[in-house]
């Protein structure tokens, strides 16, 4: 995902039946920020028990998890936020590793451990925060996840590329963010007509965020080392939803965590692209609570 955002730099340069108790109605979240080098994080956190952290894909911002953040505070505290340039975090415009961001924030939350769930994006900083931390980590669930380093199959993608090489150019980054609609990441996610103006609002929000990649270089400092060639060293049980409608670079990530790592259980959904919760919602939320509950 990350060499995307430099080619346009370049252009431009719970089982299901458990009964609720009266207890698990969702109540207003409790907000914040934490204060990273450089930029601040916003975040959301409700209910109580044990920790889980949804981590957003790129493009997007926290709102993407809004139904599994009101079903997972009925049995967990349930933690949300915008990873730095996205939603109503602080800009990226200095430089960060987003795995370190994600322990500023655990920190100053006073979570010694925690279940991270992550999709795209957000699964790539999971696996990082996992090897680079094994002891804060109680569960993994990667949902299409990306992966820092290591060579992979090709999406051969470039119909919307073209499209935001030309607003880069203008210095248009809502265009740009529109253009992001085209790619095959998120587009499949724009089949159902209510999901997808949810979707399209989430992605011209993050117009400031492309203001960032047209304005400087990509500043995210890549985990060292990557996780590609670390695999086997991941310890925590890992719960991995593909769809299998995915795109050939998501698909062979998928293939490789299935092969190297020790504890995975892999759950494919037949017909469903990239932004799986989304596309699939009621599947994938049945096997995140039945995991989280083990």
């Amino acid at each position: 995902m990350r060499l995307l955002f430099l080619i346009l730099l370049l252009a431009s340069c719970r089982p299901a039946d458990r009964a609720p108790s009266a207890s698990s109605v969702a109540t207003e979240p409790d907000t914040g920020r934490v204060r990273v080098p450089g930029s601040t994080l916003f975040y959301e956190s409700a209910g109580t028990g044990s920790p889980v952290i949804l981590l957003h894909g790129g493009n997007l911002d926290r709102r993407m998890w809004d139904a599994e953040f009101g079903a997972l505070q009925r049995t967990h505290r349930v933690i949300r936020y915008d990873a730095r340039g996205y939603g109503r975090s602080g800009a990226s415009d200095t430089a960060f590793s987003a795995h370190h961001d994600l322990r500023a924030l655990m920190d100053a939350l006073q979570l010694p451990r925690a279940s991270l769930v992550g999709l795209s994006l957000g699964g790539r900083v999971a696996m990082d925060f996992a090897l680079a931390h094994p002891e804060r980590v109680d569960r993994l669930v990667l949902v299409a996840p990306g992966i820092s380093g290591g060579t992979w199959a090709e999406d051969a993608d470039t119909a919307w590329l073209a499209v935001a090489r030309e607003a880069a150019k203008r210095q248009d980054s809502v265009a740009v963010a529109r253009a992001w609609l085209g790619s095959a990441y998120i587009r499949t996610a724009l089949r159902d007509s209510t999901t997808a103006k949810r979707v399209r609002q989430w992605v011209e929000d993050q117009s400031p965020f492309w203001a960032g990649v047209v304005r400087h270089p990509d500043l995210e400092v890549e985990a060292a080392p990557p996780a590609a060639g670390r695999l086997a060293e991941l310890t925590a049980p890992i719960l991995l939803v593909v769809g299998t409608a995915d795109t050939p670079f998501i698909l062979d990530v998928a293939r490789a965590i299935q092969a190297q790592a020790a504890r995975v259980q892999r759950v494919d959904i037949p017909g469903v692209g990239h932004m799986v919760n989304l596309e699939a919602p009621g599947p994938f939320r049945e096997a995140l609570l039945a995991f989280l509950a083990h």
